[in-house]
């Protein structure tokens, strides 16, 4: 009997043991209370736009309202946070950015993009290459490709003598072109006979190539190197180590993924960061489209990727391709010809990654498995082919989005609307500033320049609009798009519409807008605590407030 009483003691504390061990492995299971109060807390629900408390109790969201009345809803043993008055706002939505990107280690040097003599680059990248054992691809960033085309020798011989003896590739600062030199030619198999491959073009000079590949054609090789130069954790470990807590930082806590290279299994590394329980927001992967592809298999692999689990931080459920380039290297599709001909190829209006038909297909075999689009467009005709090949190919019950939206018809903009697809804006960039842009009109004309991201025709129109950062392209810093968007007559929106943007417009994108993005009973708790009142500072200085305390999924993730 005494053997007995032994034995089921231990199994008892086994079973306790495995117990406590359960629960602390489950985030959700945690069932202290949480009473924040006293403070000035923005909701984005129209039916209660502002609170003074907020309680908390697991991950979700079980009061809000006043101080006096918040005491009906919490435990005896609840744990009280006294905001003294701070600013509370939902947790900030980024829906277009490139973390993963941001975060990999492969890039061994920054060049500065403002730098207009080519023959200063030069120093800094053999001073590189000295500094990188071996002679694998050498990766650097940041130049301006106007430095590279107005310059009066070959950026390829140029670059061939600096680093004669290892594959250079030099990404320009917005990614669409790369400097290559000819060991990087030579092992991507580009000659002076070779064609332009799909959205991209392989820029020669009388006929002889002259190191610099244009949109597709340099992200090809560029994938080439990154694979090739691959450290198998860096990617995983600039999330954990950079990218996570920056996010947090920003009050960021949910993030669509712009691009995610499945051939290279960025996925993979995204499932294992999820597995791994080290996500600290909620993301939506955009599966890029790769333009060179064979579109039956790619559909058929792109079918096989979708991930779309409720409790998930982490969902695969969007497709990302592009419509055409950018602008300022004229690769942006528009409906009249650029004013300067950089390519000599045999039309100058722009480029083309993916055909209106070509879109339309790949969103009627796509959607239907549940994929939303994430379409890059900038120039007013590549802004027209995607809004047609939604129009031909969807059933418009779907969310699809345009992301960019630089240079767009007004018939364009009620087209948004008709057709339900979102407007994604960056405006967090200098150049997007109304008194930047004026230089664009050498390239496409005073008509067009002059009403760059046109925000306020797209809320005025009941378009709904979301604003992101682009990131690293532009600064991830939310409070800095805030301010812009609202500063920037006459393309400017007030700031409620700007919060949205940022909050239950990036929700509605994500599909997660029962969840997240306002401040309401039954939500989850994603809120963050801001310095200083936004509603009531000047607004030049919108950009100078930060976050306090950032609260994601009921914890508490960032405190400053």
């Amino acid at each position: 009997m005494k053997k007995m009483k032994i034995m089921l003691l231990v199994l008892s504390l086994v079973i306790s043991s495995q117990s406590c061990s359960k629960k602390e492995s489950i985030n959700e299971i945690d069932s202290t209370q949480k009473l924040y109060f006293n403070g000035k807390i923005y909701t984005v629900n129209e039916n209660q736009p502002w609170a003074e408390a907020i309680v908390i109790e697991n991950n979700k969201i079980v009061f809000i309202g006043s101080n006096g009345n918040a005491s009906d809803f919490v435990k005896e043993n609840v744990e009280k946070i006294d905001l003294k008055g701070q600013l509370v706002l939902p947790g900030f939505h980024d829906v277009h950015m490139h973390p993963m990107e941001v975060g990999a280690t492969n890039t061994t040097f920054t060049l500065d993009e403002n730098e207009e003599n080519i023959y200063n680059y030069l120093p800094v990248i053999k001073q590189a290459s000295e500094n990188t054992s071996g002679n694998g691809w050498l990766i650097g960033f940041g130049h301006a490709i106007t430095t590279l085309l107005e310059a009066t020798e070959s950026p390829l011989e140029l670059l061939d003598e600096t680093v004669p003896n290892r594959p250079v590739i030099i990404m320009e600062h917005t990614s669409h072109s790369m400097w290559v030199n000819s060991k990087a030619l030579e092992l991507a198999g580009i000659t002076s006979e070779s064609r332009n491959p799909t959205g991209g073009i392989i820029m020669k000079d009388n006929g002889e190539l002259n190191g610099i590949l244009i949109d597709n054609a340099g992200d090809i090789v560029f994938q080439l190197a990154q694979k090739s130069s691959e450290n198998n954790n860096s990617e995983y470990d600039g999330m954990i180590n950079y990218v996570l807590p920056e996010l947090a930082k920003y009050g960021i806590t949910s993030v669509s993924d712009a691009r995610t290279y499945w051939k290279r299994e960025q996925h993979k590394v995204w499932q294992n960061l999820e597995k791994d329980g080290r996500l600290t927001a909620r993301f939506n992967l955009g599966l890029w489209a790769y333009p060179e592809a064979d579109d039956n298999a790619q559909i058929a692999s792109l079918k096989a990727l979708y991930s779309n689990s409720e409790n998930s931080l982490l969902k695969i459920n969007q497709i990302k391709l592009y419509s055409d380039g950018i602008t300022h290297n004229t690769t942006a599709a528009l409906h009249s010809d650029y004013h300067i001909d950089y390519f000599n190829q045999s039309t100058n209006n722009g480029l083309n990654y993916f055909t209106e038909d070509r879109i339309a297909r790949y969103i009627q075999e796509l959607e239907g498995i549940g994929f939303d689009f994430h379409i890059h467009a900038i120039g007013n005709r590549g802004i027209s082919e995607a809004l047609n090949a939604i129009e031909n190919g969807s059933n418009l019950k779907n969310r699809h989005r345009l992301t960019h939206v630089e240079m767009v018809n007004n018939e364009d903009i009620q087209r948004f609307k008709q057709l339900h697809v979102i407007a994604d804006a960056q405006v967090a960039g200098d150049f997007t500033k109304p008194e930047f842009w004026q230089e664009n009109a050498a390239l496409v004309g005073t008509t067009l320049a002059n009403n760059l991201i046109p925000i306020k025709s797209f809320t005025d129109a009941g378009v709904r609009l979301t604003l992101s950062s682009d990131w690293n392209v532009s600064t991830l810093n939310p409070f800095v798009g805030i301010q812009n968007a609202i500063t920037r007559a006459p393309q400017n929106i007030s700031l409620n519409e700007a919060i949205k943007a940022y909050t239950i417009n990036g929700a509605y994108v994500m599909r997660q807008e029962e969840k997240v993005g306002s401040l309401e009973v039954g939500k989850l708790a994603d809120f963050i605590v801001v310095d200083k009142d936004i509603f009531t500072i000047p607004t030049n200085q919108i950009k100078t407030a930060k976050i306090v305390l950032t609260v994601f999924n009921g914890k508490e993730i960032y405190k400053k």
